[in-house]
């Protein structure tokens, strides 16, 4: 493991050290330096690395050991939400509004943090990715209002999770359920979702050892899919359909 992050060159295009050599503590850390651009955004995905800093920082790449993420057919949702998603008339799309979904996670509180860590660079630059059809949204929308959301960047078969919110209690949870539900129909067995919480664990997040995560994301993120915005493969699905999701 370094005892220090690896300085990244100012080529884009450079590659990152393995992932396998973060360090420790803190754990993940692999790299510091470098930009934000489209070819270093992915080539950091593809090799299970992502950006996580806060303002005045340079950038800071990490792959921690374990590995948080979501086998798309185990997302939970507890009894007692399931039973009021039977009365609930909200509904799911994709791709429709990622600058207002960014946005909502940027500007969500998060326990134990003070500001946010999707600064005004790290939202352009995941606008610019969604504008190219690497970056993607599901959005919750009771009528026309958004009450809850979900971004991330998908590579081949492999959707990486970036951060969702709820502006009604719960709809993080649909848009998670929602998209696991559509990503399991698509083949797509996998979602990043980085650092473990409680939360997260609550909804049928696992820890995954690095090792494994590597290798899969190795796999997948090779896997022919279909480019371009999801808004009319993902269609609209009703939250009323999300009842079934098995509880914990």
């Amino acid at each position: 493991m370094r005892q220090r992050p690896f300085v990244l060159p100012s080529d884009p295009h450079a590659p990152f050290p393995p992932a396998g050599s973060a360090m420790r503590d803190p754990d993940g850390l692999l790299a510091i330096g470098g930009d934000l651009s489209r070819p270093r955004l992915l080539n950091a995905y593809r090799h299970g690395i992502f950006p996580w800093f806060s303002a005045g920082q340079p950038p800071l790449w990490w792959s921690p050991d374990p590995r948080m993420v979501f086998p798309t057919d185990q997302v939970r949702l507890s009894t007692r939400f399931r039973r009021g998603l039977k009365r609930c008339a909200w509904r799911v799309r994709a791709d429709t509004c990622f600058e207002q979904v960014i946005t909502a996670c940027a500007r969500s509180p998060r326990p134990g943090q003070q500001g946010t860590w999707i600064t005004s660079g790290m939202r352009q630059a995941y606008i610019d990715l969604h504008r190219q059809g690497d970056a993607h949204s599901v959005e919750v929308f009771e009528g026309d209002a958004l009450v809850g959301g979900i971004y991330g960047v998908a590579i081949g078969r492999m959707f990486f999770g970036e951060s969702m919110f709820s502006g009604r209690s719960g709809g993080s949870k649909v848009a998670l359920a929602a998209l696991a539900s559509r990503l399991r129909a698509w083949g797509w067995p996998l979602i990043d979702a980085q650092v473990e919480n409680d939360h997260l664990h609550s909804l049928g997040g696992a820890l995954m050892p690095r090792e494994d995560f590597l290798g899969q994301v190795a796999r997948l993120v090779d896997l022919a899919s279909p480019e371009g915005p999801w808004t009319d493969r993902f269609g609209v699905l009703d939250a009323v359909s999300l009842s079934q999701v098995s509880a914990p």
